[in-house]
């Protein structure tokens, strides 16, 4: 049973691998301490997350080596959280991944897909040549699928020369079309034996196929899915060679008029002790494509995708779901913009088999970033109105966008992508600002919040008088009430937005009373005023206490020989007036 349960986990078969290795479980499970390790396995890529994870605590409960299976375990639990996060991400609503149509998935695997040109698409692909023989064959050979139009027009054998008991794997075709390297292997014993071969194009397909140098195929090693970048200069491959991080790992080697020079390991960003395969390099956005067991994923072999150039590659990431799947994707090729790397790819993966990589094509739309901040008044005492926000590209100095904003200083933009922006704003009465406004920390959030812009008011000018609204003192005294303190916080406002302003603090009384009385009275209101200002942290420098008493009325205080309420309280007043703003 164990056996069994083997065969089928390792032709990736889960659906019956996973009650084999129950009824391991039940009938022996401490002569087989393993089978609880991959019968979790076999649970997470049947999207039994639950299982899984109690099935792998369960297993690093009782297993006592600190070996590869407990570190695998380990990660696995990370697998089933990063799973379950992925399932709920909020841009699934921009992806369609589809089943490649027409006759690109026949029966048997169809994996590996690489553009010839346009309209050609190579793929490899084990359907049986003879679906009528009463024991099918199931061969890997390169195909290409012929499209009219966008429409899939016809599918055949590649003419490409095929001895008898090898198979053909991944195949890149240099950037003129002339030169193939393709993967080709057998089995010796109970052992693949890959090297990588190069062909060239004829009149009628391509020539017998010769196996490269030692220097790329090291004896006693596998290697495999040759990819060429598109400037024809490096030739990417996996290879379980000496001399990297363990298992398969991403190698590059120069290419100079079709010779491959000496293979260099691309480090620790991208390898790991497991297996990295399936390199491809995107060359509109500068990113390494490729398929890795050894990192937190979905499970199985993930996609990864690293920005940079060779030899020199950023921290690899995830590229998720539906991208990824809980079983194996592996080998994609993009015909996506700079911008979008996934606007049109072509993939393979066994997500939706029993047992076999098929191909599929998935596409993502990227939404516009929505953009959005407020322009206000940086007094609050003044409100603003009639701002005009400006964004500006600092790169270029053009402008992105303009708009006199809402009555609540709100605006709103978008652009296809966030890049760093000069975001301006002017309104009458008020001093003009600036800011420079950077990204968010993740490129594909969907919209970012600018800070708020605020705009200080113009300053008084010299002379100007102003009425402090809502200052009251006790009857016939020059004492402050508390009620007044508001409106004296705002000249403090006022005073610390503009430090080298100087202001003369006037009060002023109605008629009632004497001259001599109300001047007095008058000269020291103005002196609280200053004081209260002083004790707020306003140099008494920068202050003048004035006091004009019944001098300089507002209002009548009388009319016709009658007393006027109105205008007296309008001539109680305390103004301050303008001495210096330099």
């Amino acid at each position: 049973m164990y056996n069994l349960a083997e065969c089928y986990r390792l032709l990736n078969y889960p659906s019956k691998a996973e009650p084999q290795y129950k009824e391991v479980m039940v009938a022996n499970k401490k002569q087989f301490p393993l089978a609880q390790y991959h019968y979790a396995a076999q649970l997470r890529a049947l999207g039994k997350y639950a299982e899984a994870e109690q099935n792998f605590k369960t297993f690093l409960a009782a297993y006592p080596a600190n070996d590869e299976y407990k570190k695998n375990a380990e990660r696995e639990l990370k697998n089933l959280q990063f799973i379950q996060a992925q399932f709920v991400k909020k841009d699934l609503k921009y992806y369609t991944i589809n089943k490649a149509g027409g006759e690109l998935n026949a029966k048997g695997a169809s994996y590996a897909p690489a553009w010839l040109n346009s309209n050609t698409l190579l793929f490899t692909s084990t359907r049986p040549q003879d679906t009528t023989a009463k024991t099918m064959v199931y061969t890997n050979r390169v195909y290409q699928a012929v499209y009219d139009a966008g429409t899939l027009a016809s599918i055949s054998p590649a003419t490409i020369p095929q001895e008898k008991g090898m198979q053909q794997g991944v195949v890149t075709v240099t950037p003129d079309g002339n030169t193939m390297y393709l993967t080709k292997w057998g089995i010796s014993g109970d052992k693949k034996l890959a090297a990588i071969y190069s062909s060239s194009k004829t009149n009628d397909g391509w020539s017998e196929p010769v196996k490269l140098g030692e220097s790329i195929n090291a004896n006693g090693a596998n290697t495999q899915q040759p990819f060429v970048t598109a400037d024809g200069k490096y030739l990417l491959f996996s290879s379980n060679r000496t001399g990297g991080q363990g298992g398969y790992d991403l190698w590059y080697a120069p290419l100079e008029n079709g010779t491959a020079g000496t293979p260099v390991n691309m480090g620790a960003a991208i390898n790991t002790s497991y297996d990295e395969q399936a390199p491809a390099y995107h060359e509109a956005s500068a990113s390494l494509i490729f398929s890795s067991n050894g990192r937190v994923g979905m499970g199985g072999y993930d996609f990864f995708r690293s920005k940079g150039n060779i030899g020199n590659w950023t921290e690899p990431v995830n590229m998720g779901y539906p991208v990824n799947s809980v079983k194996d994707d592996i080998y994609m090729v993009s015909r996506g913009s700079a911008k979008n790397v996934l606007e049109n790819v072509m993939l393979s993966s066994d997500r939706d088999a029993v047992c076999c990589l098929e191909l599929f094509a998935l596409q993502k739309v990227r939404p516009l970033r929505q953009l959005s901040g407020r322009v206000l008044s940086c007094d609050p005492s003044k409100p603003l109105s009639g701002a005009t926000v400006t964004i500006v590209d600092p790169a270029s100095n053009k402008t992105i966008y303009t708009k006199e904003v809402g009555a609540d200083g709100t605006y709103s933009f978008t652009m296809e992508d966030h890049q760093p922006l000069k975001v301006q704003a002017e309104a009458k009465g008020f001093i003009s600002n600036a800011a420079n406004v950077g990204t968010p920390a993740d490129l594909e959030e969907e919209s970012m919040r600018y800070p708020d812009l605020c705009l200080v008011p113009e300053a008084p000018k010299v002379d100007e008088k102003f009425v402090i609204e809502n200052v009251y003192y006790d009857f016939n005294k020059a004492d402050l009430k508390p009620e007044s303190y508001p409106a004296l916080d705002e000249v403090v406002r006022m005073l610390n937005t503009y430090p080298n302003m100087a202001i003369e603090l006037g009060a002023h009384t109605d008629s009632k009373g004497s001259d001599t009385y109300n001047m007095k009275l008058s000269e020291a209101r103005a002196q609280s005023v200053v004081k209260y200002l002083v004790e707020k942290g306003i140099s008494a420098e920068r202050l003048v206490a004035k006091g004009y008493g019944e001098a300089m009325p507002i209002a009548p205080n009388e009319i016709d020989g009658k007393d006027n309420p109105e205008g007296r309280e309008k001539n109680r007043r305390t103004e301050f007036k303008v001495l210096k703003n330099e």
